[in-house]
């Protein structure tokens, strides 16, 4: 056997040339950040662009879901809920044929066979499409290497002048970094916006908040992707609403830098009112924070219990430079499951939004548990100086530890409802072992177990 797959491996790696293999995996995974004008220090377009950086391509893929994996996507694919929204990631597939290619002479192949190229324009930084309505905040310049800074950021309108629900809200920084590396010797990388926590609101002649207004949003952090509500469960932006915030963290890039944050919001249609509301309950650990110096795979855990039944929409992880990986469990009865483990690179926050009909759906009583893992050593590279002990705090160099994710709160009838038709798509039967959902297995849906342990 294992000489059979060797033998089918040596062939394959023959047979991998850039336009047939190679191409096709860039323009999926690669060029929205590696191209004209992207976010990204090279451009992967062309074989001449990308030939010489196979080495560099093979090392970055191989890391797979850890800090410094390209493309920055790290879930991991051995554990937990596996199906997730605008995934990106590479299979294992992908990842050997990206390795073979790099080992056997980086081959160009027939040109024949390659993808018809990719057009770019101005709005593919938006990466769910144009957004309905665009604003951006003021100007913000970071000096090259002073401390974090954090603190309020002027208050901007957002141009909306009729009340909307919002399906999907996106931010994207633009700054004045080089992107060919030079200059860069900061834990801030690209960016110089960390976090910011926002909220839109409505002002009164007065300049004080309309009662009622004030809608809360994703935290902003680096490298952000996208926010995706479910899709019954969507956020209303007020007429006359501003940006406003009193939480901005700034950190430098190493080159003194000026950037702005646009923010883009995408609609449901006229008309449309949400069947769920927000869950709100915190999931997180600031009390507890205490990072030994010059060691590896160190804990962090936090826990709550849910009060509520509740869907959770995306799991996303907050740590600060020193962050590895965090993992969410769910614990039901006498059940522990691992919902999602993911890796964490501090220059690439990712939130991870699961597909539909594969949401946790858990009972009240479920306990909630993350677990954060750190690497206080010189292997990471986001740490400037391992030997120093690191606590609880808003820099860089200190840490927070958070599931920022999003969730909404069901009622009874809506939880039950909800289940029975993942029960029904997804063909469940009792035998079948259900990642997240304790009682799809249950057989009949029994309306009277409403809470673990029933």
């Amino acid at each position: 056997m294992a000489a059979a797959m060797l033998l089918s491996s040596m062939t394959m790696a023959q047979q991998v040339t850039f336009h047939k293999d190679i191409e096709p995996i860039l323009q999926r995974s690669c060029q929205y950040c590696h191209r004209p004008g992207g976010a990204a220090p090279m451009q992967l377009i062309t074989y001449e662009e990308v030939a010489p950086f196979a080495g560099l391509i093979e090392y970055k893929t191989g890391l797979r879901d850890r800090m410094g994996a390209m493309p920055p996507w790290y879930a991991e694919k051995d554990i937990g809920i596996q199906h997730y929204k605008s995934d990106n990631s590479l299979s294992d597939e992908e990842i050997f044929a990206i390795s073979a290619w790099a080992r056997t002479g980086a081959e160009r192949g027939d040109p024949a066979d390659a993808p018809e190229p990719l057009v770019f324009d101005d709005s593919i930084k938006w990466s769910l499409g144009e957004p309905d309505l665009i604003f951006r905040t003021e100007d913000y310049t970071m000096p090259a290497t002073e401390p974090d800074w954090w603190g309020d950021l002027p208050q901007v309108p957002v141009g909306l002048t009729e009340d909307r629900y919002v399906k999907s809200v996106e931010i994207v920084e633009t700054n004045d970094v080089p992107r060919d590396g030079t200059g860069r010797e900061t834990v801030g990388g690209l960016w110089i916006f960390h976090h910011v926590i926002w909220r839109t609101e409505v002002l009164d002649e007065n300049g004080e908040v309309v009662q009622g207004t004030r809608a809360g949003w994703p935290v902003h952090e680096v490298g952000r992707n996208p926010d995706i509500f479910d899709p019954e469960g969507g956020r209303l932006l007020r007429a006359g609403s501003v940006f406003s915030t009193d939480s901005a963290h700034m950190h430098s890039t190493g080159l003194e830098t000026t950037g702005f944050l646009e923010i883009g919001f995408r609609f449901h249609p006229v008309g449309y009112e949400p069947k769920y509301e927000p869950a709100r309950f915190s999931l997180g650990n600031g009390v507890d924070i205490s990072v030994t110096g010059n060691k590896n795979a160190q804990e962090l855990h936090a826990y709550t219990v849910l009060d509520d039944f509740t869907k959770i929409i995306t799991f996303e992880p907050h740590l600060h430079a020193l962050g590895e990986r965090m993992c969410l469990e769910a614990i039901w009865g006498y059940t522990i499951e691992t919902l999602s483990c993911v890796g964490y690179d501090h220059n690439w926050v990712r939130g991870y939004p699961f597909e539909v009909d594969y949401e946790p759906l858990l009972p009240p009583g479920t306990v909630l548990h993350i677990t954060g893992f750190l690497d206080n050593t010189s292997a990471n590279f986001n740490v400037p100086d391992p030997r120093n002990w690191q606590g609880s705090g808003n820099r860089s160099m200190t840490n927070m530890f958070i599931d920022l994710g999003i969730r909404v709160k069901m009622t009874e009838e809506q939880f039950f409802e909800e289940m029975e038709g993942r029960v029904q798509r997804r063909n469940i039967g009792p035998n079948d072992h259900v990642i997240g959902c304790p009682l799809c297995g249950a057989g009949l849906v029994d309306h009277s177990v409403t809470s673990v342990g029933n």
